[in-house]
């Protein structure tokens, strides 16, 4: 299920207090609010998406799925793949969602805090989980981007392919959300590191940044910023690395 047979751009429904905002840098309170989760995603599958990342922001933060309604409504809505991240912390919260309907469940500070349970759940689900490795200056950090793991990003993906994780997903917070372009490099070397699909975010302001993450081997890249503020639409975005 997360083979990316092309290149994908993915926008992101990120939730917060039941409304869709984007953070800077992660940090709450400099987010910017865009309305209904459910609207925001079908905006987005009405202009071509064929994936959508969902993050619930509080669940990130929180250790709990504070969106779970928001979340559960825009799942009912929308007939794309989906893939959801965010205070899912035990193998029961990831089965519970799958067997609902989910079709990818994002891993961040539960994969990193207990391994094994990536293995425990691609067991039951093949290729259903994507663990995803946020960087700060080269190191993984997890608890909503506030605490260093100790680990770099090519040796916890590394780990987690050996796991069983179907795709990694790579947030480069050092950029995320500032609008002011990509580093590809520390994707190339996670692209490099592993043979499982690497989904790249953070940092996207312009078309030139989607081709460059597509030039550095991504399978698909996640789109927040960029495109509720209109700097790029999501066709000319798709349109670029299908040139």
């Amino acid at each position: 299920m997360t083979a990316f047979p092309e290149f994908e751009v993915i926008p992101a429904v990120d939730v917060q207090d039941g409304e869709v905002v984007q953070l800077v840098q992660g940090e709450r309170g400099t987010e910017r609010t865009y309305g209904d989760p459910v609207e925001a995603a079908q905006r987005w599958i009405d202009a071509g998406a064929e994936t959508l990342h969902l993050v619930d922001l509080d669940g990130a933060f929180d250790g709990e799925r504070g969106n779970a309604e928001a979340i559960d409504s825009v799942l009912e809505a929308v007939d794309v793949p989906t893939q959801l991240g965010g205070g899912i912390r035990t193998v029961e919260d990831a089965t519970g969602l799958l067997e609902r309907g989910l079709d990818r469940v994002i891993l961040g500070t539960a994969a990193v805090e207990t391994p094994e349970i990536v293995d425990e759940i691609s067991a039951e689900h093949p290729d259903s989980v994507v663990v995803s490795l946020d960087a700060k200056d080269g190191e993984v950090v997890v608890e909503g981007w506030t605490e260093g793991a100790g680990i770099s990003p090519v040796e916890a993906a590394e780990r987690y392919e050996e796991l069983g994780a179907g795709a990694i997903l790579f947030t480069n917070v050092d950029v995320e959300g500032k609008l002011e372009g990509v580093a590809t490099e520390p994707v190339r070397m996670l692209v490099e590191a592993t043979d499982v699909p690497v989904i790249a975010s953070g940092g996207v302001a312009t078309l030139e940044d989607v081709r460059a993450l597509s030039d550095a081997g991504a399978a698909a890249v996640v789109v927040g910023s960029a495109l509720y503020e209109g700097r790029v639409s999501l066709a000319e975005a798709q349109a670029v690395v299908d040139e």
